[in-house]
């Protein structure tokens, strides 16, 4: 794959997906920018990447606040003088009666979630199209938006429109030749792998549950300039889940 010497932002790389992201592109030669809230953790992913022998540098970034964003970039097109690909990872997730969520729940899930994604693509847009390749967007969806379990409004809400603003940026952004993909994972194990049940691998078409490593793969994929035929879709990374018929027996 074309990664090596592309530089690439990943919001919310302190934790889970964002990390093991980051993580891929360290291997495949990227210079790696670690954008997140979490200073403590994230400077921990940057010593590993260090040690790795990777260009990275962590940004304390609040993915809520447009000044940040707007920050996150330029520090970016400063230190290395370029921005080729841009993950919006970073969320948060709530499951609670619809009848008890406040306003203040419901915007902070909406923001983090779904504006950031907005305000990222903008800003990291209008650094791609100065290189003569353009760039490329992922952002991380979820087969939550086409599908639910109670008490997830806000959640799926957010996601839901992650999946459509993604072909609308894509449309925008194709004259200055820049992708817009989005991935949406199913049951991505962050945590210990080791501790999960047959019954939860044998849920899955694919015979296992899902690992960070799946939903890096897919970003690189989609990151891949050899690969810019692919834009405006929603990959469903999920083992098969969301095509599995169920009956209650």
């Amino acid at each position: 794959m074309s990664i090596q010497h592309t530089v690439a932002i990943i919001t919310g790389a302190a934790n889970g997906i964002g990390r093991g992201v980051a993580q891929a592109y360290a291997k495949k030669g990227a210079t790696v920018v670690l954008a997140d809230v979490n200073e403590e953790e994230g400077q921990k992913v940057k010593e590993e990447l260090l040690s790795m022998g990777v260009q990275c540098m962590f940004v304390h970034t609040d993915v809520r606040k447009e000044q940040d964003i707007i920050d996150l970039m330029k520090v970016t097109k400063d230190t290395y003088g370029k921005i080729d690909v841009l993950i919006n990872n970073a969320g948060v997730s709530q499951f609670k009666n619809v009848y008890d969520v406040s306003l203040n729940e419901w915007d902070d899930v909406i923001n983090t979630n779904l504006r950031s994604v907005f305000l990222g693509s903008r800003e990291a847009a209008k650094y791609m199209r100065e290189n003569d390749k353009g760039g490329s967007i992922v952002n991380i969806a979820s087969t939550r938006a086409i599908m639910s379990e109670p008490h997830s409004e806000a959640y799926a809400a957010s996601k839901g429109g992650i999946v459509a603003i993604t072909h609308a940026l894509a449309a925008s952004l194709s004259n200055d030749h820049i992708t817009v993909n989005a991935i949406s994972p199913g049951w991505i194990e962050t945590g210990d792998y080791s501790q999960l049940k047959e019954n939860d691998h044998k849920q899955h078409f694919s015979h296992r549950v899902g690992r960070v490593e799946d939903i890096a793969n897919g970003c690189l994929y989609l990151t891949d300039p050899a690969n810019d035929f692919v834009t405006g879709i929603n990959l469903i990374i999920d083992g098969g889940m969301t095509r599995k018929m169920i009956y209650e027996e």
